[in-house]
């Protein structure tokens, strides 16, 4: 089962590196292990959707929508998750080395034994976020 996204074709596994993907709405989708690094999801809507060990890096996801989105171990280093709902969504053991979540909405978002090195997180919502174990050093706030 796959889906098609301005010409790109969406399925488990797809190499979708530097894709424009703007707008896209992959809700509820599982991209197992996709490729993704350095996609434009701006606005997307990926609520509920897998992106477990995906590769995200320097993805720019401004402003998406990943309510309850299982990013778990996913490579997010670099990407700019600015504006995005990140509510309930579980970044167990995600890379966010670098990351930018200035004003994201990270409200009860599992972030156990997540690397947020050098993360910015200028007024993002952090209620009942779950940082357990988390790699927290050098934080921007």
């Amino acid at each position: 089962m796959f889906v098609e996204v301005n010409g790109y074709k969406i399925e488990p596994g797809a190499d979708l590196t530097g894709a424009n993907l703007e707008g896209a709405h992959l809700s509820g989708q599982r991209q197992d292990f996709a490729e993704m690094g350095l996609a434009d999801l701006t606005g997307a809507n990926l609520t509920n959707a897998n992106l477990s060990g995906a590769c995200l890096s320097g993805a720019n996801l401004t402003g998406a929508t990943l309510t309850n989105a299982d990013l778990s171990n996913a490579e997010l280093s670099n990407a700019d998750l600015s504006n995005a709902d990140l509510s309930n969504a579980d970044l167990t053991g995600a890379d966010l080395y670098r990351a930018n979540l200035i004003e994201a909405n990270l409200t009860n978002a599992n972030l156990t034994n997540a690397n947020l090195y050098a993360a910015h997180v200028t007024r993002a919502n952090l209620n009942g976020a779950d940082f357990t174990g988390a790699v927290l050093t050098r934080l921007y706030r």
